[in-house]
């Protein structure tokens, strides 16, 4: 079977870190995704969803060092089933995302959250992480002069965060 998730949206806490016996860091958050659209009714309308998400090793210090409540970020996971049983004994149950990739999206000091100490050290657009990875932040190379990007006319209706 396959199970993957997709999402691009803003975290809704700061993330939880914790640690296990074993010492696998496990970090906690929240995304907020959004969709626009027009009803039949021809009005704009918003639908709007929360999913909590679970970050496993590396990825969930590099999210703890570095994203914040507000933070953009594209997540790619798997979907799970959480079931528990409540105080009062009765049966709940939620989905959330297990993260496997992580790339943050906001660009160094935009982030509304940012100390005056300076944002991401050695970011300049965005940076991928995977589950697991041992690695540390690193640079990423601007693109040169000649790599032109071209302008896209796009109203802002039509962006779905």
């Amino acid at each position: 079977m396959f199970n993957k998730v997709i999402l691009v949206g803003n975290l809704t806490r700061d993330i939880e870190l914790r640690y296990t016996p074993g010492g696998t860091a496990v970090g906690n958050t929240g995304i907020a995704t959004n969709r626009r659209f027009k009803g039949s009714d021809g009005q704009q309308k918003e639908e709007i969803c929360f999913v909590d998400l679970t970050f496993f090793g590396r990825t969930a210090e590099i999210a703890n060092q570095y994203l914040r409540k507000g933070s953009k970020v594209l997540i790619e996971g798997r979907l799970k089933f959480d079931t528990w049983e409540d105080q009062n004994g009765a049966k709940r149950s939620k989905h959330s995302i297990t993260v496997e990739n992580m790339t943050m999206l906001d660009s160094k000091g935009t982030n509304p959250s940012q100390t005056a100490a300076g944002g991401y050290p050695g970011q300049q657009s965005s940076n991928s992480y995977a589950a697991g990875e041992n690695t540390a932040p690193a640079a990423v190379n601007k693109p040169a002069a000649s790599d032109k990007i071209p302008e896209i006319d796009i109203d802002d209706d039509e962006i779905p965060f």
